[in-house]
């Protein structure tokens, strides 16, 4: 099977990026077969062509890597920052620019949420659900939100408090029981 995260902003040197790749982790470790691929998709890396206009129309062969990493994948986490109350744009655009309806169509989906506020990015994780929801996605019911992620985190994206550290790897684990229950060969 096919893991991928998303690192849901293109801010280098994001907290983002930090719990997506400890989040990474915990799920190579949750997984009973070491051969499935967990990967974390990082939009820093969009090419730049992909904010042309004419990009809506025809997508560029830069992009290909990216709308590949989500058709391919089987289930989906989306990290997500709130900015100014909702998602960053660049998530929504990436989302805008994956073919419809057969990207994340049938896909179980994860959401963890994280700000600086006191909400962790609750109000960005509630919109991407709809969005997700209306693409058809099969949306995994527990999310967790991280507040005061410059507080809430060391350098590489692990929680400081046992209580969040313990949040993520319940979810890994239920995300996994979700995804295989909703995956099983036919």
């Amino acid at each position: 099977m096919n893991w991928l995260i998303i690192s849901g902003t293109n801010r280098p040197q994001s907290n983002t990026l930090k719990v997506s790749n400890h989040l990474a982790g915990l799920l190579k470790t949750n997984l009973r077969d070491q051969n499935e691929n967990v990967a974390v998709l990082d939009l820093q890396n969009l090419p730049l062509e992909i904010f042309a206009p004419s990009a809506y129309a025809s997508k560029p062969s830069s992009f290909d890597s990216f709308r590949e990493a989500v058709l391919k994948a089987d289930a989906v986490i989306s990290v997500l920052p709130e900015y100014n109350g909702s998602a960053p744009g660049v998530f929504k655009y990436f989302l805008d620019m994956l073919p419809f309806p057969q990207s994340l169509q049938k896909i179980p989906c994860a959401f963890v949420g994280l700000s600086s506020g006191r909400f962790g990015s609750l109000r960005s994780v509630e919109h991407m659900q709809q969005i997700f929801g209306y693409r058809n996605a099969f949306i995994f019911p527990e999310r967790i939100f991280i507040p005061a992620v410059d507080k809430s985190i060391d350098e590489n994206g692990k929680p400081k408090e046992d209580f969040i550290q313990q949040l993520m790897e319940q979810m890994m684990i239920g995300f996994i029981l979700f995804t295989r229950s909703l995956r099983k060969p036919s």
